[in-house]
């Protein structure tokens, strides 16, 4: 009986895993990177959707446009852009967008949003 050694296969094998290694890393990389990206947008989401809220908030509660933007802006991010809207009924919209980060954001042009409302408050105090 013949003893196979090991790590030799048959001639016309050799360096097979070799190459499909080499087709397969790119498609490895191709999609943690989309992974990754997908991670980073999914938390830019949720800091976009702090930022409204704390900048709806700030403006329910009395507090000016400057110091609502600063606040939000922070949350947000440098690349996050703010704006307001006062229906005139007692409500008032904060709106923060910023453009997707990392892989996803230079491939697609992807701008994501939230918004927040909030009811202003009654600066009388009448119960």
């Amino acid at each position: 009986m013949r003893e196979r050694r090991r790590g030799h296969g048959r001639p016309g094998e050799r360096g097979t895993v070799t190459a499909e290694f080499a087709v397969t890393l790119p498609v490895v990389v191709s999609l943690l990177a989309i992974l990754l990206g997908a991670v980073a947008a999914g938390s830019q989401q949720v800091r976009l959707e702090e930022a409204a809220r704390a900048a709806s908030r700030a403006l329910a509660r009395g507090d000016s446009q400057e110091a609502a933007s600063a606040g939000a802006l922070r949350l947000a991010g440098d690349r996050a852009s703010l704006e307001f809207h006062d229906d005139g009924a007692g409500y008032v919209r904060a709106t923060v967008r910023a453009p997707a980060p990392g892989v996803i954001g230079a491939a697609v042009p992807w701008v994501q949003t939230a918004q927040s409302t909030a009811a202003l408050e009654d600066p009388g105090g009448t119960p």
